[in-house]
């Protein structure tokens, strides 16, 4: 439900910004109230998440879920989860906020540094603002304490992506060659690999990484 309408809503916007350097008059008077009408939308969507996301924090600070907690496997709580910072970040993320989802998560890592959840969302968020030395250090942080072999090819990819994009080719390569090491079946590391043959390309960061989020 929500994606839809936020996919609805960016493709509004992108329409406005299309057509807004060369609308005069009358249609750019209609541009800017529909540019408007989407920023209120933005406004209202964020109050209710926020609203909703510190009633769930406080939900879960208060009921007894321990029926919830028998049933799932030991050590499957990851600390930092129930932050009202993590669930604010999350919706912040959701709505393309990233400068206000790197404030809340940051306060996450702070308390607690090794969230991976937390980690990954904030290397994204860097890499969509154009930061990858932020974006490199968060997912190098995350290398040592990921097991499964498949998440930390796709971290090798992505950091394989940032070397490549800053023209490190040699390096990148061998970040890419590691992803293919730990998931063979993992196609991105492959196509990027010839995009650093070739010197020129479009890198393929992997759409699971993303779908992590």
């Amino acid at each position: 439900m929500f994606q839809q309408m936020f996919a609805e809503m960016n493709v509004m916007l992108s329409d406005i910004a299309k057509q807004w350097p060369g609308a005069q008059g009358i249609r750019r008077q209609e541009l800017l109230g529909k540019y408007r009408m989407l920023r209120k939308l933005s406004d209202e969507a964020l109050d209710e998440w926020l609203a909703f996301a510190e009633a769930l924090s406080m939900f879960r600070q208060h009921a007894d879920l321990s029926e919830e907690t028998e049933t799932e496997p030991a050590g499957s709580e990851v600390p930092g989860i129930e932050m009202e910072n993590f669930a604010r970040g999350q919706g912040y993320y959701k709505l393309l906020m990233y400068p206000k989802c790197i404030e809340q998560f940051s306060t996450v890592i702070l308390h607690y540094p090794d969230n991976l959840a937390a980690r990954l969302y904030l290397a994204m968020s860097h890499l969509h603002l154009g930061k990858a030395g932020e974006a490199w250090e968060h997912l190098e942080h995350m290398l040592p304490l990921v097991q499964s072999r498949k998440l930390k090819a796709h971290l090798y990819n992505a950091m394989g992506c940032i070397a490549a994009a800053g023209r490190r080719f040699g390096e990148a390569k061998e970040l890419f060659n590691l992803a293919l090491k730990y998931d063979p079946s993992f196609q991105e590391p492959g196509l990027n690999l010839e995009i650093c043959r070739r010197g020129r390309g479009e890198l393929q960061i992997g759409s699971e990484l993303a779908s992590l989020l």
